[in-house]
């Protein structure tokens, strides 16, 4: 087993190494490449085409909220990984078909046992029997289940409120202008229809 000594030095060994490496690209690069500057090198350029207008615009506000939601619902989903491979091997220790102890030997099954081990949690003294084995893991697994409903109960609300706010709304402006000439225009009583006469 490494010592924590020597998994600092392996990390500073591998942080040297790769600083060693992206230094040394960036000197072969230098030198290796023709120099040959050019005032359409220097010109602002829009993904390869052309600049329309000018480069100092700012921009729209909506894409710097989309783009915050994105990494907000983005992160939270990242979050929910962890609870959902506990509540994935949760569900494995909790199904019927899988032997938990060994009726010969009175111990845990091997598959019951990696499982636990993949859990990091201690495991349980076969001698407590499987019934009382079962009842503690369901426990456990209805905990797991409860925790990622809060979780997505808290992600719903963050959603909601967006919703709520118009964030996903992306032509606002345009939608509150068709409002407000809607409810501004005056409503008389219908014209009456004339007949038309085709002859």
């Amino acid at each position: 087993m490494a010592t924590p000594t020597a998994i600092a030095a392996y990390l500073a060994l591998f942080t040297a190494v790769g600083f060693l490496f992206l230094f040394a690209n960036l000197v072969i690069g230098w030198l290796v490449r023709p120099n040959a500057p050019h005032a359409e090198k220097l010109e602002i350029y829009e993904c390869g085409e052309p600049a329309v207008g000018s480069s100092f615009v700012q921009f729209d506000i909506r894409f710097y909220v989309v783009a915050l939601v994105f990494i907000v619902f983005d992160a939270e989903v990242a979050f929910l990984f962890p609870a959902a491979t506990v509540f994935g091997k949760q569900t494995q220790l909790a199904d019927r078909s899988l032997a938990i102890v060994d009726a010969e030997t009175g111990a845990l099954t091997t598959s019951a046992y990696g499982l636990f081990q993949e859990l990091q949690v201690p495991p349980p003294e076969a001698a407590a029997g499987e019934s009382e084995i079962r009842t503690t893991i369901d426990r456990f697994t209805w905990f797991v289940y409860a925790a990622t409903l809060f979780f997505f109960a808290v992600l719903f609300v963050g959603f909601a409120y967006e919703w709520k706010t118009g964030a996903f709304d992306w032509v606002r402006a345009v939608t509150a202008q068709r409002a407000s000439v809607a409810s501004a225009t005056p409503r008389g009583p219908p014209a009456e229809q004339q007949s038309v006469l085709t002859g």
